[in-house]
């Protein structure tokens, strides 16, 4: 999963550096707009991944096909659905992107661009969120490892092709994601029918008894999912609001978040589908033995990761990007490059356990708290500082979340309730 994972910051950064090197700071601000809805739209969305994991990690662990089976096709139905309605309410998502972000017209050109082309995704890739969480619950873990990696490398020579050979610019580099996320869904759909056999799908899986209880997992889950894209909108809204310079640089200074998040969640990746198996086996033991590991590994790949950023930032900062107004600003920034994995680490293991033993509930409740009484409150205290401010907020977030879920699954153990 780590090295599934690694490749994903990785194509961020080449369509990154594509758009960078296309000659004015507007592509990069418009791009950064664009993505983000998209971003925000998906990663509200993972509910379908999260609790696809858990809950086929549970019954793996249950030795139950059947009930790996019923958690796929019940989260089929919405993925593809959510995905239909995006397509349909395309226009009205460019114009929401173009208001909140304020933007100039050279940036709301490119905003339109990207939106064009990269909103007909959107059913496979909602779809591709339930698929790559189904098979880390059965620790297929290699098979995605496969797929993503592939997917990846053609991502990048697509966006390269389409961007900068055959001149189409923005709407090149979204349409490349749009082509590779289709060839995910044919691929991983194909692996994941093959696993479950013939085994379903019933009619008494989807009326509402039998929707219930995956239901009230994924509204936690979606609520917590909506509290932190929030947060994530709020920062690239309100760096829009102070000029379009600080919203190029926040984009690429994300970038080092995404490389070390997704790296990060490769261990919370693995640690979702072992929790998940160990709940369902009812081993409580092995359970707290595999979230010890957990944090064992994401501490080490944590210090690791800012090892590699205090030595290389200004070399990653020149790949991304060849305007030196942006270069020169990013030397006041890289403090909370360095921080950025050591504070991060905690709440991305921890969400993995919580994933892991289907506790959307605490998830939801941490999430809420640090949003509302973490970041908003440090962000209004710093708000003199400008970014730099969106910066310290982030960080204080980050690290409230860790603790608060610490503190839940101490509750939870002492408590003897692990496994309920």
């Amino acid at each position: 999963m780590i090295l599934s994972n690694i490749t994903n910051p990785l194509l961020g950064m080449v369509d990154t550096a594509i758009v960078g090197h296309l000659g004015a700071t507007h592509y990069l601000a418009g791009t950064a707009v664009a993505s983000m809805v998209v971003t925000q739209i998906y990663w509200l969305c993972g509910f379908l991944r999260m609790s696809a994991t858990g809950l086929s990690a549970q019954a793996l662990g249950a030795a139950k096909r059947e009930e790996a089976a019923k958690a796929f096709y019940q989260l089929l139905v919405p993925a593809l659905l959510i995905g239909l309605v995006l397509i349909l309410c395309g226009s009205g998502l460019q114009w929401l992107a173009v208001q909140f972000a304020d933007a100039d017209s050279q940036t709301a050109k490119v905003i339109d661009d990207y939106l064009q082309a990269r909103i007909w995704g959107a059913p496979a890739a909602l779809t591709n969120l339930l698929l790559m969480g189904w098979l880390i619950g059965q620790q297929a873990t290699r098979t995605v490892m496969t797929i993503q990696i592939v997917a990846n490398l053609l991502n990048a020579l697509l966006s390269y092709v389409l961007a900068m050979k055959w001149g189409m610019g923005v709407f090149g580099v979204a349409l490349a994601t749009v082509i590779v996320e289709y060839g995910i869904f044919a691929s991983a759909l194909f692996v994941v029918l093959k696993r479950i056999g013939g085994v379903g799908p019933y009619l008494s899986w989807f009326n509402l008894q039998g929707y219930k209880p995956v239901l009230a997992l994924n509204l936690d889950i979606l609520l917590r999912n909506l509290a932190l894209q929030l947060t994530m909108a709020f920062m690239v809204f309100q760096a829009a609001r102070l000029d379009a310079q600080s919203v190029a640089l926040n984009a690429l200074l994300m970038q080092f978040f995404v490389i070390s998040a997704l790296g990060l969640d490769g261990i919370a990746y693995a640690v979702e589908a072992l929790v998940g198996e160990a709940k369902g086996r009812k081993q409580q033991d092995l359970l707290n033995l595999r979230v010890c590991r957990g944090l064992l590994w994401s501490t080490l790949l944590a210090l690791l990761y800012s090892a590699g950023f205090l030595l290389f930032d200004q070399s990653i900062l020149a790949l991304l990007t060849n305007l030196p107004e942006l270069l020169v600003l990013a030397n006041d920034y890289r403090l909370y490059i360095w921080l950025l994995p050591l504070i991060g680490h905690w709440c991305f293991l921890l969400d993995g356990v919580f994933i892991g033993l289907t506790r959307g509930t605490e998830m939801r409740n941490s999430m809420l708290f640090c949003a509302l009484a973490v970041f908003l409150p440090v962000w209004w205290l710093t708000s003199y500082a400008g970014n730099h401010a969106l910066w310290v907020a982030f960080l204080a977030f980050l690290a409230g979340r860790g603790i608060t879920l610490g503190v839940a699954y101490w509750r939870l153990w002492q408590a003897r309730l692990l496994l309920a």
